[in-house]
């Protein structure tokens, strides 16, 4: 094997200790030790510790307060316990948790932060990164960028007076493999993984970027590209001018050597069945509703009710704060909602209007494979001109406005002409942050949206050049498909005469993390475009004619409308301009009823976070635009379930906004083809979601972002703690925590619950290993209520065997797919 070949696969074998991270502008939800997740979980756990002295268990102190809080059933706590072989007593157990992390804090004595030679390597390095992968919010670029970065820092950091001996930079090979070589020289080859893998957990935010950028291939990597191979030369050659050690000591490899290949079984910790406890109290209330409600549907379907055609049915993202508004909806009048993934089955790149470049609106798990573009559409002509008037003076106006702020010569006197203006201004943000968003409001209730006079371009343009090779619009046969998967993955029967796709976005001022609050299924991005293009493909007469050929049957008086639910505010829009005079008192009634359920919804999350339920819309208003809010909503915090199942088994329950819905009958999927995409789709992706949660508060200093009070923003990719360092990985301490030491995030692995045959499920799960692989590593559960057997529930242990809930006395589900039988229901 040349050395070459050894370096790279020793980079590749490594690389996997570091989760990718997404930049702030399209802060996508990740697993921080998403590396780990083809092994158990508290092995991960203990990789985490090793590598980023991360905890990976909620504390004592968490755990107390769930068991005297009564989230925590005792009988269930009691059996984790004595099956762990611990004293089944739950206080000496506490105890012994507390202990165990007191021993676990002392002091470690050696350098003081920032004052190793590893610590300095990381300071200098850290600032070429912030100047190199810097997107757009830099006055003056990094010279060399185009060149890569391994070649624009030997061409600039040989400047750098921080270095000891800037010439050994500039004395640098032209290629970085040569730059490793040099350094490994004295290394056997079987060290380099974990030498690699050393410095590339050094500063996981950065190389978890780094990661992202290579892997994802965007407009930013492919203008200015960096490689692991060229970071790791330029680390490595940094390490041996400061003195730092090149390779990790000898006890850290034994280590990690006794982490991996150790008894994964043996050594797990106590907190483990705590968290098995809490886990499993949360999971059993949500299976004993869910298969009540199953029965009880079943009865009334053999009574031969029908409740009749609904004034309009609302499809909602699964996100767990649609949970809340679709409750509010249905009770506003005779509606239905439904639960589908975000950007609504079309993984596309999306430019809206005016923009220069397209954004990903799909979630990382899928490829972008259309680029769809907002032009104005005819007979929209006024409202257009009024758009460009108004934003044209509007964007003059902040041009002006950045050029003296930049200007040397005309800065001072900016300030001394504009600066009582500049006081009013943030006056009226602190002191009246409500007033400020209905003056805006105002303001673009004057400024038509783009939506109004806009329309998202579906024909396919062969000879439109796009990014990254994407074509432009859809074809026919696709935009068929895609409808049909939306219906067909949801078990849609029955047509209301107004049907409305709904995206969601948050509405935040002085936010860094403000796309963390946007739909994680549009990769960070708000979901209205999504839902807008739906509409327009199930609008199309053609496409309607095709889907009748497959079965779905939409009556011609049904017509199809895009919508967008800001999640701060409750409030949601409807982009209707294209909607027929015959349905103009179906929207007028539909839209006065919104706005009750927009009244509900915000109560019942203003209460959650401390404010005026009395005010509710006024005070999430307030958030919405007040730039000192550090929480202008909770965002997914809570979230601990998903539901895959009708709509029915949920309608009569407050789940708290703490579960995912995704809208599926069996009855409409005789191959299991719906299940299998949901599965593969928006389970993993909620895994992701649950796990960055979890994470963030289990330990926000290493696995979060900390408090945003002390966040500095850098490059438009991250932030950090203070004015250097590592990009802080996660959420902040806001997102998750109601006080330092108070978790409002109850850190549970997420408790997935299908409606569906059991050996269906099965089946599924032994032609996809990796779910199969997760599920049995302990990173979320999985329970079944089986229609097919009297509703029972079958909790999936491991190895594709189930264990029935129902009655501990009732044979257990452990063998293939092959040998289950289950009686054929009687609609079959």
């Amino acid at each position: 094997m040349s050395t070459e070949t050894a370096i790279r696969d020793s980079i590749e074998q490594a690389e996997s200790a570091v989760g990718r991270v997404w930049p702030l502008h399209s802060f996508v939800t990740a697993n921080p030790l998403a590396g780990f997740e083809d092994r158990p979980f508290h092995v991960a756990v203990k990789h985490g510790e090793r590598l980023y002295g991360g905890d990976g268990y909620p504390s004592a102190e968490v755990f107390r307060r769930a068991w005297e809080g009564g989230q925590i059933d005792g009988e269930i706590l009691r059996e984790e316990l004595s099956e762990r072989g611990y004293d089944a007593d739950p206080e000496a157990q506490l105890k012994r948790l507390a202990a165990a992390e007191a021993d676990s804090t002392g002091s470690g004595g050696g350098d003081a932060p920032g004052e190793s030679p590893s610590d300095r390597v990381d300071a200098v390095l850290t600032k070429w990164l912030a100047a190199f992968l810097d997107q757009g919010s830099a006055k003056w670029s990094m010279p060399d960028r185009s060149e890569g970065f391994y070649r624009a820092f030997r061409a600039v950091a040989r400047h750098d007076r921080e270095i000891p001996n800037p010439g050994a930079i500039a004395d640098l090979p032209e290629d970085p493999i040569d730059a490793l070589e040099a350094r490994l020289d004295a290394f056997p080859r079987d060290r380099w993984p974990a030498i690699f893998e050393h410095h590339l957990t050094a500063l996981p935010g950065w190389t978890g970027l780094i990661r992202q950028r290579i892997d994802d291939g965007d407009v930013w990597q492919s203008e200015h590209p960096i490689t692991l191979v060229g970071y790791l030369a330029a680390r490595l050659t940094l390490a041996e001018q400061f003195g730092a050690p090149i390779a990790p000591a000898e006890a850290d490899v034994e280590a990690a050597s006794t982490t991996t290949s150790g008894s994964e079984d043996a050594d797990v910790p106590l907190a483990e069945a705590w968290l098995n406890a809490w886990e499993a109290t949360y999971r059993e209330e949500l299976v004993d509703a869910v298969a009540a409600e199953s029965a009880a549907r079943e009865a009334d379907s053999e009574s031969g009710e029908s409740d009749g055609r609904p004034d309009a049915q609302l499809v909602f993202c699964i996100d767990t704060r649609s949970e809340i508004i679709r409750r509010h909806v249905e009770s506003a009048g005779d509606y239905e909602t439904h639960g589908y993934a975000g950007f609504f089955g079309v993984p596309m790149q999306y430019e809206g209007y005016g923009s220069e470049v397209g954004s990903d609106a799909c979630p990382p798990i899928v490829d972008a494979a259309h680029r769809i573009e907002e032009r104005p559409a005819d007979g929209h002509d006024h409202r257009h001109a009024n758009h460009e008037r108004w934003t044209s003076v509007l964007e003059a106006g902040e041009t002006v406005l950045e050029t003296l702020k930049s200007n040397a010569a005309t800065a001072f006197s900016l300030v001394e002409t504009a600066g009582s203006g500049y006081g009013a201004a943030l006056t009226a943000r602190t002191l009246s942050p409500g007033r400020v968003h209905d003056a805006l409001d105002a303001l673009d209730a004057r400024i038509p949206s783009a939506h109004e006079f806009c329309s998202p371009v579906l024909d396919r343009d062969m000879h439109a050049a796009t990014d990254g090779g994407l074509p432009s619009g859809l074809s026919f046969d696709e935009r068929v498909e895609y409808a049909a998967a939306a219906f067909e993955l949801m078990g849609w029967e029955e047509f209301a005469r107004v049907v409305v796709f709904t995206g969601h976005a948050s509405e935040t001022a002085n936010n860094p993390f403000g796309s963390s609050l946007d739909c994680g299924a549009c990769a960070g991005n708000p979901g209205g475009p999504n839902a807008r293009v739906l509409a327009s493909i199930c609008n199309d007469d053609e496409v309607r004619e095709a889907l009748a050929e497959r079965g779905i049957d939409v009556p011609d008086d049904t017509v199809f409308v895009a919508a967008e639910h800001n999640t701060t505010t409750d409030e949601i829009t409807l982009f209707d301009s294209g909607v027929p005079e015959s349905h103009a008192e179906d929207l007028e009634r539909l839209r006065a009823d919104l706005a009750d359920a927009t009244t509900g919804a915000a109560t019942e999350r203003v209460e959650t976070m401390g404010g005026d339920a009395g005010a509710a819309e006024s005070e999430t208003k307030r958030r919405a635009a007040d730039w000192a809010e550090t929480r202008p909503e909770w965002g997914l915090a809570g979230n601990a379930g998903f539901v895959i199942g009708p709509r029915e088994l949920t309608a009569d329950l407050d789940l708290d906004g703490r579960s995912f819905l995704h809208s599926y009958d069996w009855r409409t999927d005789d191959e299991g083809d719906a299940l299998e995409a949901i599965l593969t789709g928006p389970m993993v992706v909620t895994q992701w979601i649950n796990a960055q949660y979890y994470f963030a508060t289990v330990d926000t200093g290493v696995y979060g972002s900390g408090s945003k009070v002390t966040h500095n923003p850098v490059g438009n990719v991250g932030v950090y703690q203070g004015n250097g360092g590592d990009l802080m990985r996660g959420l902040p301490l806001q997102s998750v925590m109601a006080a330092d030491d108070d978790p409002y995030h109850q850190p549970l692995r997420l408790s997935t619950v299908i409606h569906a045959p059991v050996e269906r499920v099965t089946e599924i799960l032994a032609e996809h290993e990796t779910l199969a692989e997760l599920l049995d590593n302990d990173w979320l559960s999985l329970t079944v209520v089986d229609p097919t057997r009297g509703h029972d529930a079958f909790q999936y242990e491991e190895n594709l065997e189930w264990t029935g809930l129902a009655d501990a006395s009732e044979p257990t589900v452990e063998e293939s797919p092959a040998a289950v039988q289950t009686p054929m229901a009687a609609d079959d």
